[in-house]
């Protein structure tokens, strides 16, 4: 009998693979962040495949960002603020022009809320991280 890991591996690996491609649509669509996607890719593909993770772990720009937030060291606060403004204009966008039924607007605003509270309250920020940290013994 196959371990529960196994059994959902290439489910792991499919979400993995979905994530890294809207991940990489977000690096030129200007409404999509891709950092929140590239992080689930590597979350998903760190279970389903190391070769895959290690090859998003390479990306340049992208690797880094991921390598931290695996560290605990979160993300940086210019990308809180970025992704900040985009759920804000996307969601305004969406809620002015793009839903109509009253109970899609809410519900799209009530998602944008929370993940707006996800990323300022739950996602450690890079810099204030850094900042409690002490200097390791070995680093000056």
């Amino acid at each position: 009998m196959s371990s529960p890991d196994s059994r959902f591996r290439i489910v792991w690996l499919a979400a993995g693979l979905l994530a890294a491609a809207l991940g990489f649509c977000g690096v030129f669509l200007p409404v999509l962040p891709s950092t929140p996607f590239f992080l689930l890719a590597a979350g998903a593909l760190a279970r389903s495949s190391p070769r895959l993770h290690a090859w998003l772990l390479g990306l340049p720009h992208v690797g880094s960002t991921i390598k931290d937030y695996e560290q605990g060291l979160g993300i940086p606060r210019k990308t809180k603020i970025l992704a900040t403004a985009l759920i804000v204009f996307t969601i305004g966008f969406t809620v002015t022009l793009g839903v109509e039924h009253w109970a899609l607007r809410l519900g799209v605003t009530l998602l944008a809320g929370y993940g707006t509270f996800f990323i300022w309250r739950r996602v450690p920020t890079r810099e204030e991280v850094l900042r409690e940290t002490p200097p390791r013994p070995d680093r000056p």
